[in-house]
């Protein structure tokens, strides 16, 4: 093997965070030569499977690759045994699909003074400390306002710039509201630091608000060609607000801030955001060469057969209607031409929540057993899709706040007898196929966010509740198209026995029920 090709490996796996000892180095290069035709593909498909493999460190030696080619090259034994069974690129989609668990996901932080972002690389707890809170919505406040510095509209006026015909829109530090007259524009954490009444927080200092008159803002002041605001305005979520600080009537300060214009901060196309933040990978799926995307986008292309199908609330203990009914999604894709990549089940998966009431759980694990002979049962299905199961609000885990762990090995154990290459995450995840990153999330948003709402949602361009916030809960399915982003909610498969189907090469999404 020649020495640029040593070179790429390593380099490869120094993208990905491993470190290479030399006989795992020649391991690799032995069994990506059985490809000489696709030598990048075989490369790519080895560290695509050992990302999913447990390791005990980034230093690889030579057992782990070896356990890892082994599988591979059995699985090309079978796709040959059988090359027309399926009509399906199986080999293909499995080396461009990678599932990314919450835990996993990297992790940065700005540094304001800098501004660069840092990785974090310690190794954080579960369960945060006392001073877990503050930091997660201070650095939530920096990305936001890192991204909102590049905003021409909100960047301070460069000597005799355009931006001054239409007054400054720059943002104001809390703390220098005091004493202020006059509107200004801040950033802050919308928070209830006293019973009924709300404050503005951010780095410097808090306000109490007066929102009674405020609006949300469509265009204000001719500064945005387009919508930025359509959403919910609930606690704890960080927004831009125009208001002027409040006077008594021997015209004293009092401390409040009158908000007259209320609004999230702009979003920033993901071309502009991936041109500043290059070589950075947020995402968690490795960071990639210009060479390497203009190749997968290729293969992206011709991926026309790849197909993702989702349910959400698929309770395992209704087997009268939602077993029967799984059963009859199942029989009609096995009997299709070419079958699904990947299969998506996002809990609940009882229609009993999992709290300290619930005892039922060795119900539940045979319950997946069921469920992992059903797919058995379906040779094509078992041989050539890939099956992800991803827990729900109300499934077992520690807690229920976001991330959730996936489920304990306790209950998917009978399952996997049956079905050992499926995947079971956290909530949320993420998969990179090809270059599209797809994000997965299950929780009911759209009744807390309703529920919790401090101010009616913009009315002006939609009346649908759906198209405020990206969902993945109970309420109806729905499909769109934000800011370039296909977002899709497939329904609740227990309820009304909705699903989706996804094409990924085309983002084409099928509202689809049984």
């Amino acid at each position: 093997m020649s020495s640029k090709m040593r070179n790429k490996v390593q380099k490869k796996f120094n993208m990905r965070g491993y470190k290479l000892k030399m006989e795992a180095l020649t391991e690799i290069l032995g069994f990506i030569g059985r490809f000489p035709d696709a030598e990048d593909e075989a490369l790519d498909l080895l560290l695509d499977e050992l990302h999913n493999v447990s390791l005990k460190s980034s230093i690889l030696d030579k057992e782990p690759v070896q356990r890892v080619v082994a599988l591979l090259l059995e699985a090309e034994a079978a796709v040959e045994e059988s090359p027309t069974t399926s009509g399906h690129s199986s080999a293909a989609s499995a080396s461009a699909l990678r599932i990314i668990d919450a835990f996993d996901f990297p992790k940065f932080r700005y540094d304001a003074i800098k501004k660069l972002f840092h990785k974090y690389s310690g190794k954080l707890p579960i369960y945060g400390d006392a001073p877990a809170k503050v930091t997660l919505y201070r650095d939530r406040f920096m990305l936001l306002f890192q991204r909102l510095s590049r905003d021409p509209h909100f960047s301070r006026p460069v000597f005799d710039s355009d931006m001054s015909d239409y007054g400054s829109c720059q943002i104001s530090p809390i703390q220098s509201l005091v004493g202020q007259r006059g509107k200004r524009w801040v950033m802050g954490l919308i928070s209830q630091l006293e019973d009924g009444h709300f404050y503005l927080e951010d780095l410097t200092a808090a306000v109490e608000v007066d929102l009674s008159n405020a609006i949300s803002f469509y265009r204000p002041v001719n500064i945005w060609p387009s919508k930025i605001t359509t959403g919910f305005f609930v606690e704890n979520t960080i927004v831009l607000a125009e208001g002027e600080m409040l006077m008594d009537v021997n015209r004293n300060f009092v401390n409040d801030l009158q908000v007259k214009t209320c609004g999230f901060p702009p979003l920033e196309d993901r071309e502009k955001s991936l041109a500043m933040l290059a070589g950075l990978d947020f995402f968690g799926s490795g960071s990639l060469t210009k060479e390497e995307m203009v190749r997968l986008a290729e293969l992206e292309r011709g991926a026309v057969n790849d197909m993702f199908v989702i349910l959400s609330d698929v309770w395992l203990d209704h087997e009268e209607k939602t077993m029967e009914k799984l059963e009859i999604i199942l029989n009609g894709y096995e009997n299709e031409n070419v079958v699904p990549s990947l299969f998506v089940f996002m809990g609940n998966f009882s229609s009993h929540p999992c709290n300290l009431s619930f005892s039922s759980y060795s119900s539940i694990r045979s319950n997946f057993g069921r469920l992992g002979k059903m797919i058995a049962d379906h040779q094509r299905l078992k041989e050539h899709s890939r099956f992800l199961f991803i827990p729900g609000p109300d499934d077992i885990g520690p807690s229920h706040a976001l991330p959730r762990c996936s489920l304990p090995k306790y209950i998917i154990e009978e399952f996997q007898s049956h079905i050992p290459n499926a995947v079971f995450m956290s909530n949320p995840c993420r998969i990179r196929f090809y270059t599209l990153e797809i994000v997965f999330l299950r929780e009911d948003m759209l009744y807390k966010m309703r529920r919790s709402c401090l101010m009616p949602p913009l009315t002006e361009e939609t009346s649908d509740p759906f198209e405020h916030i990206v969902l993945g809960d109970r309420s109806e399915q729905k499909a769109f198209k934000y800011t370039g982003v296909t977002c899709f909610n497939p329904g609740s498969f227990s309820n009304d026995f909705t699903f989706v189907a996804y094409r990924p090469c085309s983002q084409e999404v099928e509202l689809s029920a049984v």
